[in-house]
């Protein structure tokens, strides 16, 4: 038996005005499932404020109870939880899901963007491209001494409609529009493999840099100021289930916390049959998960065991690294996200700083994104060489204290 397509995400909004809407997913299952939805909801800026899952390793039924913003695009959100199901053929006219074909790698695209120089600039454009479903893969800008700005934002279309006139044209309207006349010049082409491969750079980042932001004692010395969360408490029980083994986490709470959780245990192939996530106002998040290995067995091993816990403790405090370090006279921010083995990252990073920088009214000079493998992880490094020229007054620990905080979810 299947299940009719629009049935598989459903959508009912709260009748009174505070209370969250619930969005159901009936679908089958798979690996990682669980982190790819949380994702797509994080993107959209809606906040899950509880969950129950149940699955039995072939079909899946998850209930999201979240709560939007007044501009929340509800119907766009569906679509693309839908897409991020397995995906569905067609008998006798009615639409039935079956298992997930392996998507080919999306088409990139340069935009290379000519303006005149403002405060907020670089967020403003983030946030066109944002809004229309414009992912930003790497980025490079720089400011010319006449006061212009070069961008060049190599991007994919999660549309997949970037190739055709009308969606160039419509992306150069919207950035046209709120832009005005500070904008000069915008193309967009399509571009291979290797030139996306030559705009990378080197594929590991500067020691100084790497030694700064990765430092064991630089970590543990953060672990206790306020760019961590406080310290989660994470029991395990392997007797309370034949088949399972029982994870309780008691944390506090974040933007993209249960996406920080799911995409650690999509990456250690662990799957979820059982669990249930609350988040209560002004109180520690609670979630329980019955888990199990691939091979559909309890997780015995201590080491494999350790190893979660300890990948899990640090994702719940320092899901990402900031720092500010010196550049010769100015200021370098540094941010690092972590990428997923599947090759994704958190999404809306590159938004919330700029959006940070523009709140406390500080310039970029340049900026730059890449991916480096830093240990046995692939990290994706946002560079942002600060225009401290405009005597804005901000000391620089509010600098990555604010950054921070709009990263959290705490502003």
């Amino acid at each position: 038996m299947g299940i009719l397509y629009d049935d598989v995400v459903l959508l009912n909004h709260s009748e009174r005005e505070g209370e969250p809407s619930v969005m159901t997913v009936n679908c089958p299952d798979k690996t990682g499932l669980g982190s790819d939805l949380c994702r797509i909801i994080l993107f959209f800026g809606v906040t899950i404020v509880r969950v129950d899952v149940s699955t039995d390793g072939i079909w899946c039924y998850i209930v999201f109870w979240v709560v939007g913003r007044p501009d929340t695009r509800w119907n766009l959100l569906k679509n693309r939880l839908m897409a991020a199901c397995p995906s569905c053929s067609s008998a006798s006219g009615i639409s039935y899901y079956r298992a997930e074909l392996s998507p080919r790698p999306p088409d990139v695209f340069l935009l290379t963007f000519c303006c005149y120089d403002r405060r907020g600039l670089l967020h403003d454009v983030t946030a066109v491209l944002s809004e229309l479903e414009l992912t930003i893969k790497k980025v490079k800008v720089s400011t010319t001494p006449d006061g212009k700005v070069m961008d060049l934002f190599f991007i994919t279309d999660t549309r997949e409609l970037l190739h055709t006139r009308k969606r160039q044209e419509d992306t150069r309207h919207l950035l046209k529009s709120v832009l005005g006349d500070a904008m000069i010049s915008c193309d967009i082409e399509m571009v291979g493999s290797e030139i996306t491969g030559c705009s990378q750079g080197p594929s590991f980042l500067p020691q100084e840099i790497a030694e700064d932001m990765f430092s064991y004692e630089i970590l543990h010395e953060q672990l206790s100021t306020s760019l961590a969360c406080n310290k989660a408490s994470i029991t395990v029980d392997n007797l309370m289930s034949r088949g399972h083994t029982l994870f309780k986490i008691v944390c506090q709470d974040h933007k993209g916390l249960l996406y920080d959780i799911m995409r650690t245990l999509k990456d250690y192939n662990i799957q979820i049959s059982y669990g249930r996530f609350t988040a209560k106002p002004k109180t520690d998040c609670e979630l329980e998960l019955f888990i199990m290995q691939a091979d559909g067995k309890k997780i015995v091993d201590s080491s494999k065991l350790d190893g979660v816990c300890s990948r899990l403790q640090m994702e719940l405090c320092r899901p990402l690294r900031v720092s500010l370090t010196n550049r010769g006279p100015d200021a370098e921010l540094l941010v690092a996200n972590p990428v997923e083995l599947s090759g994704k990252g958190r999404p809306n990073v590159f938004y919330d700083i700029t959006l940070a920088l523009k709140m406390l009214n500080i310039g970029i000079f340049s900026a730059e994104i890449g991916r480096y493998q830093i240990g046995d992880r692939e990290w994706e490094i946002y560079r942002v060489l600060l225009d401290e020229g405009n005597g804005s007054g901000s000391p620089r620990n509010k600098i990555v204290e604010a950054v921070w905080k709009m990263l959290m979810g705490w502003e």
